[in-house]
Parts: C-alpha cells; structure tokens; sequence
C-alpha cells in the first residue's frame, strides 16, 4: 500500500473510549507528512540528478567511444600513411638505383667511347709523327742531293775553266777538252 503525504494528512481515525490525544496524533501525522513529502521530493531530486548523471555518463560513455574510435582512426591512419611512406621510400630507392645504374652504364660506356677516341687519336698522331719525321727525312734527303749535286756542278764548271798548264804540271784531273767531249 503506497501512502502518499496528503493521504497522511487527511487521514481521520475513529474515535474510541480511551482513545489517544486526536492532537497529537494529527500533529505526529502532520509531520510525518512533512517528513514522507520532503523525503519524496528529495528522493525525486535524487532521481533527477541519477538520471542526469546516467546522461552525463552516457554522454561520456559516447565521447570515450568516439574518441576511442578517433583514436584507432588515426593509429590506422598513421599506420597507412607510414606504410605508403615506406612503400614510397622503397619505390624512390628502387628508382634511384635504377637510375644510377643507367647512368653508370651511360658513363661506362661513354668513358669507352671516349678511350677509343684517344687510342685512335694516338694512332693518327702516331701516323702525323711517322710521316712528318719521313717528309723531314725526304726533304733532308733532297737537301742532301740538292747541295751535292751544286757541289758537282761547280766542281764541273771549275774544271772546264781551268788551264792546260794544270795537265802538263802531274795534275790528275781530266783536261777540260777530255771533259767536254765525254
């Protein structure tokens, strides 16, 4: 039986022979109506502020959700982006050295190219060398004939003006009437 403060308060008893003090007893149930009311609104508030806690625990329940479900976004977030970073370290790195080794071969082959130029250039100056040292040798040659042959020549025009008297005085020389006529 659910007995609320104005049931308290309008609550009549019978009168008996030897009965108690009708003051006293409205007046005890006049403040236990005051106390039951006040220990109702009480409880009222007590369940208003359960059920605004219960909210606001609810609300932090959510947000600790929400943040948690933030939280394990970003771990998963970060843990994509580090593995995209990664990936593209690698990818950079693979890229690199493929264009390292290109460039390598490049220049390998461009340091052949150029040696073989070189030899070849040694071999042309080699073949300058020879032949400016055999044109020299020529011309030292023609040089050589050149005077010898003006040597002749004045030895052969100094005999045709020579005098007789150089035959008859023992000189071995041919007359210059022999050397004319030869």
């Amino acid at each position: 039986m659910n007995v609320s403060p104005l049931d308290l308060r309008q609550q009549r008893f019978r009168t008996a022979f030897r009965g108690f003090d009708k003051v006293e007893v409205t007046s005890l149930l006049a403040a236990a109506a005051e106390d039951y009311e006040q220990a109702l609104k009480e409880a009222d508030k007590l369940r208003q502020d359960v059920a605004r806690l219960e909210g606001m625990l609810k609300e932090q329940h959510d947000q600790e959700k929400g943040l948690k479900a933030t939280l394990m976004t970003a771990q998963k977030l970060s843990d994509d982006i580090k593995a995209n970073a990664e990936q593209e370290a690698r990818r950079i790195v693979r890229e690199a050295h493929s264009r390292s080794d290109l460039l390598l071969e490049k220049t390998q082959s461009r340091l052949e190219d150029i040696q073989r130029e070189i030899d070849g250039l040694r071999l042309k100056r080699r073949d300058v060398e020879t032949s400016i040292e055999s044109t020299i040798q020529t011309l030292r040659n023609t040089l050589e004939y050149v005077r010898e042959q003006e040597a002749r020549e004045r030895e052969d025009k100094i005999l045709l003006h020579r005098p007789r008297h150089a035959v008859d005085a023992g000189d071995d020389r041919v007359p210059d009437w022999q050397e004319v006529s030869k």
